[in-house]
């Protein structure tokens, strides 16, 4: 069923019905995959590898939030430094890129010049369909790179590219956008909490 299936006599019940389903679909998300991911990330934070985030529009926003929610949030009060790069961070080079060889190349050309072994990719497309996804998602496979995707509606071709799959089981973008930006923060969360001894967990600010 598509997400609004009719329109509610006004905002309040539309809220009512909008968090029922944000409930829904947070709730459609493997559990297995979200600690596989939070395995995944914090091992590669602690070894000292660089994540590169990449998406498209507000999932490009969501992308860019990684750098203070994992580089900045996760390193404070623990003993590891994540290193989080946004590959839509420079506007310059996204868009000379664009011009120059299509928008398809805009994640997977920097990609190619920055990431080394022992670094991972994490891409956020609702669709999980998107070409220049499919494009840097391809390449960090074939070059050895963890992978991560966070993918919405059908879940597209980057469904089942990566190493591990967040897939959220719902076709409203506003839906699917708002959990990926829930499953960015929680996986920082876990992850920090994981690198604190007990008894500092209750008293700090997460």
């Amino acid at each position: 069923m598509s997400f609004p299936d009719r329109m509610p006599p006004d905002a309040g019940a539309y809220a009512d019905a909008y968090f029922a389903e944000l409930a829904r679909a947070q709730a459609s998300i493997d559990r297995s995959a979200i600690a596989a991911a939070a395995d995944l990330l914090g091992t590669l934070y602690a070894r000292g590898g660089t994540l590169f985030v990449c998406g498209n529009g507000g999932s490009a926003l969501i992308a860019d939030s990684f750098n203070s929610d994992h580089a900045k949030l996760i390193s404070t009060g623990t003993d590891i430094t994540p290193r989080v790069v946004a590959l839509a961070g420079s506007l310059s080079l996204l868009t000379a890129i664009g011009n120059d060889f299509g928008y398809d190349q805009v994640f997977v050309y920097p990609l190619k010049s920055l990431a080394r072994p022992g670094d991972g990719l994490l891409t956020i497309s609702s669709s999980g369909d998107s070409e220049n996804i499919v494009q840097a998602l391809a390449w960090a496979r074939e070059t050895g790179l963890d992978t991560v995707s966070f993918t919405g509606f059908g879940g597209g071709r980057s469904r089942t590219m990566a190493d591990v799959n967040l897939h959220v089981a719902a076709d409203n973008y506003g839906i699917v956008e708002d959990v990926h930006q829930s499953l960015m923060h929680l996986l920082a969360h876990h992850i920090r909490a994981a690198r604190m001894p007990e008894d500092r967990i209750a008293a700090t600010a997460f």
